[in-house]
């Protein structure tokens, strides 16, 4: 009897690996990525125009803006001819007629020769008027043949 509980005591020796502690460290890291891969794609939104855009209908004549080549403002309202304007002068006619019609649409139309600062600075001014929205005009491509 005294050998049999000597080879009771004595236990054999496991040939395992304990993976329990590497399952915790994996859960952990988990944990972590989840928490921090929202963090990484903060950010603006920018909704870029379509390819396919098509022409504007609208009901009411809109506020068009025109920057020449030398960059000289030029406004037409409303159906209205088109005049010279200066930038103060921009300001205050712009405002009062979005103020008389809100849904008014404002459009910018820039010579491709003209530099973008110019541009900038019309939407600038009719930001300045209270204008919410600003699009931006262009010709359509002209195909040539060859």
């Amino acid at each position: 009897m005294h050998l049999t509980a000597r080879t009771r005591r004595r236990r054999k020796l496991k040939a395992e690996i304990n993976v329990v502690p590497y399952i915790d460290v994996m859960l952990v890291l988990l944990i972590i990525f989840m928490v921090t891969a929202p963090l990484l794609n903060l950010g603006v939104d920018i909704h870029l125009p379509q390819s396919t855009a098509k022409a504007v209908q609208t009901e009411k004549e809109p506020i068009l803006v025109s920057v020449d080549q030398d960059g000289n403002f030029y406004l037409t309202l409303g159906g209205a001819p088109r005049e010279p304007i200066d930038a103060d002068t921009l300001v205050r006619k712009v405002s009062a007629f979005v103020r008389e019609n809100p849904q008014a649409p404002v459009l910018i139309g820039g010579d491709e020769r003209v530099g973008y600062g110019k541009v900038y600075q019309a939407m600038v001014l009719l930001q300045q008027s209270g204008v919410p929205k600003v699009g931006l005009m262009s010709q359509p491509v002209q195909e040539t043949k060859r």
